[in-house]
């Protein structure tokens, strides 16, 4: 079995694959996600190679200076064509949900896997999510009780909580829209002799 590592800082991921029952380690090697992202917009690029840029980056980084098979993840959220970021604070989550309400946006997510630093297998994700009309006190009730997670994700929301509330409808997968496409990576796993198939 191989060496798994985690380069990422999110506690959805971990959480993802402490669940699924892998054995893995967490190394996060800091990655200028920014700039990345600004100089591929000012290049033309779609979101999907964004995301997959991100998670190559990541993935990379740790790669170069640890064994085993690394793994990177990213994810973009795009709506009437703008790409967003996580925001920054309560006040803009909530004028982003405002703006949300009632449309439908997607999340374009990337898995990279890396070992001797270079990517050996990447797997991209869209799901397509319908927010519902909610109501203004809804929404107040919402961010009340969610607080100062609403900025950890891009859009705002821990559909895996209370934020599954906001939306009527989505197209795709559960694991893709919390941020890791948990079961492509699985059988990438068992396919590489990585984990027990």
């Amino acid at each position: 079995m191989s060496r798994l590592i985690l380069a990422s800082g999110s506690a959805i991921r971990r959480e993802i694959m402490t669940g699924a029952g892998l054995d893995f380690e967490v190394i996060v090697k800091p990655v200028d996600e920014s700039a990345i992202k600004t100089a591929m917009l000012n290049d033309g690029a779609r979101p999907r190679d964004i995301a997959d840029a991100l998670a190559e980056a990541k993935a990379l980084r740790v790669s170069r200076l640890e064994e085993g098979l690394v793994i990177g993840a990213d994810q973009v959220m795009v709506m009437q064509g703008d790409l967003f970021d996580k925001p920054t604070s309560l006040d803009e989550a909530r004028e982003r949900l405002k703006r949300m309400r009632g449309q439908r946006h997607e999340l374009i997510g990337s898995v990279v896997v890396a070992s001797g630093g270079i990517p050996v297998w990447r797997y991209v994700s869209e799901t397509k999510l319908w927010m519902r009309d909610f109501s203004d006190a809804f929404l107040d009730e919402y961010l009340s009780g969610e607080g100062d997670l609403v900025t950890k994700s891009v859009g705002a929301y821990r559909f895996e909580g209370p934020g599954s509330q906001l939306f009527s409808r989505v197209e795709g997968d559960f694991f893709s829209i919390l941020g890791l496409s948990l079961l492509p990576l699985l059988q990438y796993l068992r396919d590489c002799g990585a984990i027990a198939s």
